[in-house]
């Protein structure tokens, strides 16, 4: 349970940091290429789940948990 906590606040945070780094330019050349190579069918409720489950992976590699 804990974890699960710390993984969602992980994977929040990250989506914030990943943002941030971008100036939130939505349609630039890193956002077009992760829209194009997450969501080759379009978004859907699942695809999106999926990209935030990348980011809380991506917050448990950054800090190896």
């Amino acid at each position: 349970m804990i974890g699960s906590i710390v993984n969602l606040i992980g994977g929040m945070y990250e989506m914030m940091r990943m943002g941030l780094l971008s100036r939130f330019r939505l349609g630039g050349r890193y956002w077009r290429w992760r829209t194009e190579t997450a969501f080759p069918g379009g978004k859907s409720e699942r695809s999106m789940r999926l990209l935030f489950e990348y980011f809380m992976w991506v917050s448990r590699i950054r800090h190896l948990r």
